[in-house]
């Protein structure tokens, strides 16, 4: 009886120690006890081609990711935590090229620069900003349009996780 007991108060006072620290959470985060909020800056658009819609789909994803995976409450302004940014490159290349010298396969790669602030611990801050890219290939033989958004919403979730991961994962 004492074992059964023993079995299942154990792993919940592991848990409850490990979650109460504050360091670490279950979701891969490292945020400090202190760090209450987080603010993510509407992300601007500096690419010269355009998509019109990345710069909100973008931010939303951000935001999502850390009110789904912190405890931090969002704010407008002044968080704990701010995360700001540009969309610096969104760029289309030929990658695999065919004996008849054409395109056989895309790339679009999007770029951004992230301007992250500890406002708690200024050493974690990102203070020239750091770039954070992805890409996703599509047949040549598809125009940019018909794919587009499917692309960028593969790319959006490869650049959050990075951006994520980057700011408050420690990885």
């Amino acid at each position: 009886m004492l074992k059964r007991i023993a079995r299942i108060v154990l792993p919940l006072i592991c848990a409850v120690a490990c979650q109460s620290c504050g360091i670490y959470s279950f979701s891969g985060t490292s945020i400090q006890a202190d760090i209450k909020t987080f603010t993510i800056e509407y992300m601007q658009y500096k690419a010269l081609r355009v998509n019109p819609s990345l710069s909100n789909d973008l931010t939303e994803a951000l935001t999502d990711q850390f009110r789904r995976f912190t405890r931090l409450e969002q704010v407008d302004m002044d968080g704990d935590l701010v995360i700001a940014g540009e969309i610096t490159g969104y760029d289309v290349k030929a990658m695999a090229i065919t004996a008849n010298e054409t395109a056989a396969q895309n790339r679009l790669t999007v770029t951004v620069k992230i301007y992250f602030t500890n406002n708690k611990y200024p050493d974690e801050d990102f203070d020239e900003g750091k770039s954070f890219s992805a890409y996703a290939d599509f047949d040549a033989t598809q125009l940019l349009d018909s794919v587009e958004s499917t692309l960028c919403e593969e790319i959006i979730d490869k650049l959050v996780e990075d951006i994520f991961n980057a700011t408050v994962a420690n990885w």
